[in-house]
């Protein structure tokens, strides 16, 4: 017998951040399919209206921040008032991924980084959990990434926001053992989204939005601690971490593990980095 208690999707209220575009609006898609309601936030409230609208008739869009925590409460107040029922899945997805020679890269840049990639989760937990646990059930998925678990170079930032990220999740997992509700990492690799935009990752696998968005929805049923995408990725990249540095030097050079600073179409990446704040 799980050891969390059962959600239906079918009715079931799910809130996404950062779901106007890429991951997060797959997901939307996803978990709609199924029968889900779905609030979607986003920092471009007008966008994330307008997805909602593509997404179909029990979808919503909304404004939010997921760094301001009165952003992030009204959005969630908003989105139970729409649908009329308590979150059952929070989906933490909203992110950015500047990239840069860690040397030349703004302290700025890396504050926003680790606001939006690790403070946003921490916001969203605090203000869904105490209600999920009252009730016993309820599901948290936290988007973080593989280079929380294999770094790549030109994404220093970025890499230590999906470390703690992927730190808080498994923390805030076992704080939350035995409430019947659950806390869980989905890691993508590589993402054909405006994320990455302009970076040629080479060898290592790059995946769709809709394969995260599967893995995230599939999660409530299975409620594993922590879900690579692809799976076998995982695996290598686990490896990897325990493998002396003398092996795996080769190994990623190999893998390109330089592409961020290598393998760039600045023209192809200006757009995103700009959007976000993250040009040098």
């Amino acid at each position: 017998m799980s050891r969390f208690a059962p959600i239906d999707l079918d009715g079931a209220l799910v809130v996404i951040t950062g779901a106007a575009r890429g991951i997060g609006l797959a997901t939307a898609r996803a978990f709609h399919d199924v029968g889900a309601r779905v609030a979607i936030g986003d920092l471009d409230g007008t966008l994330s209206v307008e997805a909602a609208a593509s997404v179909g008739v029990r979808a919503t869009g909304h404004s939010l921040d997921v760094s301001d925590r009165a952003s992030y409460a009204a959005f969630l107040a908003a989105a139970e008032e729409a649908h009329g029922r308590p979150v059952d899945v929070l989906v933490n997805n909203a992110g950015i991924m500047p990239s840069a020679p860690f040397l030349e890269q703004r302290d700025e840049v890396d504050r926003k980084t680790y606001e939006i990639n690790v403070l946003g989760p921490s916001i969203g937990m605090r203000l869904v959990l105490p209600g999920m646990i009252e009730r016993g059930r309820g599901h948290v998925v936290n988007v973080c990434s593989l280079v929380g678990r294999f770094p790549l170079q030109g994404l220093a930032g970025y890499n230590a926001s999906k470390f703690a990220a992927l730190g808080l999740t498994q923390s805030v997992r076992m704080e939350t053992a035995g409430t019947g509700v659950s806390v869980s990492a989905v890691l993508p690799s590589a993402v054909r989204t405006e994320l990455a935009s302009g970076i040629d990752f080479g060898l290592l696998p790059q995946v769709d939005p809709e394969d995260i968005a599967a893995e995230v929805v599939a999660s409530v049923k299975h409620r594993r601690s922590e879900t690579a995408v692809p799976r076998y990725i995982g695996a290598v990249a686990r490896i990897g971490m325990v493998s002396p540095e003398r092996i795996m030097r080769p190994i990623r050079k190999a893998l390109k593990d330089d592409s961020p600073i290598s393998k760039v179409d600045d023209a192809a990446r200006r757009s995103y980095l700009d959007r976000i704040g993250g040009s040098r």
